[in-house]
């Protein structure tokens, strides 16, 4: 045997140990034994999801640990696979892989994770880690040609983005299929003989899938909005009669609630409203979201903060609450399916200076309103 050889057959006992929990560590859950193979032991998954997975997803919701929530790299087997069975191929985003291993149960079949860095399929393609290279290293690493007597491998069709299936084919001799969109429609795709239906194809990105992404949204976004309201708190003491404990409580308190308020509602409210915001850009739909909370805003900033000269917190809380709605939405450009990396690049060129500008003269307004009270 090459040195070569020798080296990829280790890699792939390596792999074996370390999802089956070798080196004394317990076993992954996921997994149920391995299966022989002529390149050595492949892992044999788990097609029923435990308690454990609907926990780690759960987390992963809430970014709790989200990049590591990920597999490791390399040839599965669900069932008892021959050599003729079909290859699926998947990101090492453990979510993505427990959604194609739960649609498998049954069934016999190899699935081939590539390392993606923990990044779903979509999002991995494009930014280029589910790519060409990576799924023709991982077919080598694997031993995949000595396994199976068909070259075919179905890759997810959210993951095309990242592939040329011509170069795929020319480099390691496997044709590459795109399969359907969502991995529960496999059974039926491969059923039909590897053929999609038309909505197999069709990419649905509707109110269950948008709720879904809420939590993540929150628990990413909370950061710089924390801070932002602490902020507020600690310039609300200045005023004409020097800094005072008691405008922090009396004023910043409710500045910052109302602060907080707008993200919560935007980043709640904004992927559930999507299809029906006014514009294209997400940025113009969080704008016009901000509009549609001013009212009842304006009202409860005027009522929890009689301190502020009632003119200039108007005016604040006019700019305010569209920029920090704009801003919140736009950044759900990144979870959805609606744009496109250019186009978001774009966008963020012109409403990014356009938030900040407004953002900035509405703070300014703020605190004018802070010296310009009579109780200041």
């Amino acid at each position: 045997m090459s040195t070569r050889a020798s080296d990829r057959q280790a890699s792939r006992g390596t792999s074996a140990r370390a999802a089956c929990g070798g080196g004394g560590r317990s076993a992954a859950p996921w997994i149920a034994g391995v299966l022989d193979t002529p390149r050595g032991p492949v892992p044999r998954v788990r097609t029923r999801l435990g308690a454990r997975d609907r926990l780690g997803a759960a987390a992963a919701r809430w970014a709790i640990g989200r990049m590591r929530y990920r597999v490791p790299a390399g040839l599965y087997a669900v069932g008892a696979p021959g050599s003729g069975a079909p290859v699926l191929v998947s990101a090492n985003y453990k979510m993505s892989f427990d959604h194609l291993r739960r649609a498998l149960e049954g069934r016999d079949a190899w699935i081939l994770v590539l390392d993606t860095r923990g990044i779903n399929v979509w999002c991995a393609a494009g930014k280029g880690t589910f790519g060409t290279d990576e799924l023709v290293s991982r077919v080598g690493r694997s031993g995949l040609a000595a396994i199976v007597a068909h070259r075919l491998l179905v890759v997810p069709q959210l993951g095309a983005p990242g592939l040329s299936a011509h170069l795929v084919l020319r480099r390691c001799g496997f044709r590459v299929l795109f399969g359907p969109v969502r991995a529960r429609d496999l059974p039926a795709y491969l059923d039909a003989g590897m053929r999609a239906t038309e909505a197999m194809r069709r990419v649905r990105f509707g109110l269950a899938d948008r709720i879904a992404l809420i939590p993540v949204e929150i628990a990413t976004g909370a950061r710089p909005f924390l801070a932002g309201a602490a902020a507020l708190m600690l310039l609300a003491g200045f005023g004409r009669g020097g800094y005072s404990l008691a405008r922090v409580v009396d004023t910043g308190l409710p500045a910052a609630g109302l602060f907080l308020g707008v993200f919560l509602a935007s980043a709640i409210l904004g992927p559930m409203l999507l299809p029906w915001l006014p514009g294209r850009a997400f940025s113009l739909k969080g704008a016009a979201l901000g509009l549609l909370l001013l009212p009842p805003l304006a009202a409860a900033a005027a009522t929890r903060a009689p301190l502020l000269e009632p003119r200039l917190q108007a005016a604040a809380w006019a700019l305010l609450v569209p920029a920090i709605a704009s801003f919140t939405v736009m950044n759900f450009t990144g979870a959805t399916t609606y744009t496109s990396l250019s186009g978001v690049l774009s966008e963020m060129r012109i409403a990014v200076p356009a938030q900040a500008a407004a953002a900035l003269i509405g703070l300014v307004l703020w605190m004018a309103g802070l010296f310009a009270a009579a109780g200041g």
